[in-house]
């Protein structure tokens, strides 16, 4: 795998600011960079926009859609639909939701998440934009993904045209299932793999767990394998890492930017 497909999600190096980010993947040659809504919206959508444009990147995805078990997640989700519109990308990532007094235990979740979806699909898919579900970890099932495997994931998108729902395969979420390399198999012959993200585990997990994933070669995943299993499945797009991790956050921006590139080139 080479540079030209690699991409970096905004949120790895989250204390560049997004001209700054911009600005040294121009220098790094770095093509793709996944951006997050937050961010974003602080600086401006459309002067987001303009400057990624400018530089000429490649938006890859947009972060995130969902949390479909909460209130206010229809106008929400639209929003982020118009939002990836704007900022040039195909593919919104979605983070589905967990438990709520509405949705109190799993089945309910996931059928809220499928009806949401089936809402939402129509809508996104006549604006071009892919929605992707990402299946979480099972520990995050009760406050932010009931969608827990990529089989999950694919039970529901399969619901809905493949050109509208897909999924985002992410080794940090899928390592761990037996099933999973099936399930990318299942997923790409079908046309549904519409992201792929890498990060490594590491352990102990940090208290609160959001933050543990590992920089690229450090952890328990074999990631090689896991973008063969991709390129196999028919996967020739971007390679997202996103990592969420407080020692990378407290380092030089630029120094992490930097080692990422050189441990996806390396492994």
């Amino acid at each position: 795998m080479n540079l030209d497909r690699f991409s970096i999600n905004q949120m790895t190096v989250k204390q560049l600011a997004l001209p700054e980010l911009v600005a040294e993947c121009v220098r790094l040659g770095i093509p793709g960079i996944g951006l997050w809504r937050e961010p974003v919206q602080a600086y401006g959508v459309e002067a987001a926009a303009a400057l990624v444009r400018g530089a000429g990147l490649t938006v890859t995805t947009l972060c995130r859609g969902g949390f479909f078990t909460a209130d206010g997640w229809e106008a929400e989700n639209r929003a982020a639909i118009d939002e990836a519109v704007t900022l040039g990308t195909d593919t919104l990532v979605l983070v589905s939701g967990g438990l709520t007094p509405a949705c109190p235990d799993l089945p309910s979740a996931r059928t809220r998440i499928t009806e949401a979806i089936g809402a939402l699909a129509p809508y996104a898919g006549e604006r071009g934009i892919r929605l992707a579900i990402e299946p979480l970890h099972p520990m995050y099932a009760s406050d932010r993904c009931a969608v827990s495997t990529l089989d999950q994931a694919l039970e529901i998108a399969e619901h809905f045209p493949a050109s509208q729902v897909g999924v985002t395969v992410d080794t940090y979420h899928l390592w761990w299932d037996d099933r999973a390399p099936g399930a990318v198999e299942r997923a790409g012959a079908a046309g549904r793999i519409h992201s792929f993200q890498l990060a490594d585990w590491t352990t102990p997990l940090p208290a609160g767990v959001l933050n543990g994933r590992g920089q690229l070669g450090t952890g328990a995943i074999d990631l090689r394998a896991w973008a063969d299993l991709a390129e196999k499945a028919g996967w020739t797009g971007p390679v997202e890492v996103e990592l969420f991790n407080d020692e990378l956050w407290a380092r030089d921006g630029v120094e992490v930017l930097e080692e990422t590139l050189d441990r996806f080139l390396a492994v």
